[in-house]
């Protein structure tokens, strides 16, 4: 559920007027609601009622500084996969001792970084990589925690590119050589085997993809447990969102109306699931969710440039690009685009909602169905909290957009919309040119 609702005929986030924000920051620009981060961090704890849990937002999704505050306040951690997601961490006054360090390929000074910041734990993704681990705390003088990524061959049935616990992926080590791995952990002198962990995708919309993975690694943690008294078990994230949904009578009518069957998981499903599994293992479970956090809170605002009737279809044009939010270009992603101001006296409009750039996979939608809309308008594209600013480029030397956070009814500006000069300031023409 989110916090972004027509208020008479106005979209507000929370209670701000979206108009407001577009008015004083203009488009495009990303907008959050801190409450629907927080109810959602919240529903997440509480569903796991009965467990040692410790939630790690991954940074991936929305590392905005502002957001990864607003998370360390509520006691997360974070799941971080490079160094700069260590330095935004630090940079936002978050605790990296409470995070872990995930990722296939960790640098030398990366691993430096961690461990000299005191990381909770290491996530192995293969035996060099921890050779490497071993090699970089040794010269540091420190032991690293480590648990090693285990591959337990889960179909998560989700998109092809963000499915990662299949075992032609690349992520982790398969389960039937994880027991090998972990020997020969244990005759590391600079490590430390102070967990397990897995992570089977993204986006996942059952239950079931997390219970089979969780029936087949719990047995293997358990092992662990007796022969080298692992503290932890990560499951790892990946529990989807809505992107579809009537915002007019709201997401939880929409959710309501659903078949039992094809409801889409929540929180209070997902543990009633999983917490009878976790529970006799006596082991601290970690957390490493990030979309189901910022996905349904945040939009992008885009303005409408015109519209374009063409013989066979129309094209509405907006100011965003592909640029700014790539998930339907990259992943066929469906993001529902409503109009800020609601006018039911409008004729419906069909159109390909499409952006500026010069790619034909500049488009956001095909044949979308929505209220006509002219130029000037605003829109939004709904649940674009998770991993749209993170993706965005320069492509068409087009400026990173702005990006704003709201709380009740105040709003601030938490990234400045990127401009021209920043753009080329690490640029220069060499001598031999001039």
């Amino acid at each position: 559920m989110h916090h972004f609702h027509y208020s008479g005929s106005d979209l507000h986030c929370e209670s701000v007027d979206l108009a407001a924000v577009a008015k004083l920051y203009g488009t495009p620009t990303y907008v959050y609601s801190a409450a629907t981060m927080e109810d959602h961090f919240r529903r997440l704890q509480r569903s796991l009622a009965g467990l040692d849990v410790q939630l790690c937002y991954a940074a991936k999704a929305n590392s905005s500084l502002a957001i990864l505050r607003h998370f360390s306040n509520l006691g997360a951690g974070f799941d971080l996969v490079s160094g700069g997601e260590i330095r935004r961490v630090l940079a936002a006054g978050g605790h990296v001792k409470s995070s872990v360090f995930a990722g296939v390929g960790k640098t030398e000074a990366e691993i430096a970084l961690a461990l000299q910041h005191g990381i909770f734990s290491f996530h192995v993704e293969s035996e060099p990589e921890l050779a490497r681990i071993n090699h970089v705390a040794g010269k540091l003088g420190l032991k690293a925690p480590i648990a090693i990524r285990v591959n337990p061959d889960v179909d998560a049935h989700t998109h092809a590119k963000i499915t990662t616990g299949k075992s032609d992926n690349k992520f982790g080590i398969p389960l039937k050589y994880a027991a090998a791995a972990y020997e020969a952990a244990a005759k590391y002198p600079n490590v430390q085997i102070k967990g397990v962990q897995m992570h089977i995708g993204s986006q996942l919309t059952s239950v079931a993809p997390f219970v089979e993975a969780v029936t087949k690694v719990g047995p293997f943690a358990a092992d662990l447990k007796a022969k080298y008294g692992i503290s932890y078990f990560s499951i790892g994230g990946g529990m989807g969102i809505v992107y579809r949904e009537a915002l007019a009578s709201g997401q939880a009518a929409w959710w309501e109306a659903q078949p039992a069957e094809q409801r889409p998981l929540t929180p209070e499903s997902y543990g009633a699931a999983l917490v009878p599994l976790l529970q006799p293992l006596g082991l601290k479970i970690l957390l490493e969710h990030g979309r189901f956090m910022v996905g349904n809170a945040g939009v992008l605002l885009s303005r409408v440039e015109h519209l374009k009737r063409g013989a066979a279809k129309n094209f509405l044009i907006v100011d965003a690009a592909m640029n700014d939010l790539v998930r339907p270009a990259m992943y066929d992603s469906f993001h529902e685009i409503v109009p800020l101001h609601r006018d039911s006296s409008r004729r419906a409009l069909v159109a390909d909602v499409v952006g500026p750039i010069c790619e034909s996979g500049d488009c956001f939608a095909k044949d979308r169905q929505l209220q006509e809309v002219g130029e000037g308008e605003l829109v939004a594209f709904m649940s674009a909290g998770a991993y749209g600013y993170t993706m965005a480029s320069r492509y068409n030397t087009r400026a990173m957009a702005a990006e704003v956070l709201v709380r009740g009814s105040a709003f601030e500006l938490i990234n400045a919309r990127e401009t021209f000069e920043q753009m080329i300031a690490g640029e220069k023409v060499p001598a031999f040119l001039k």
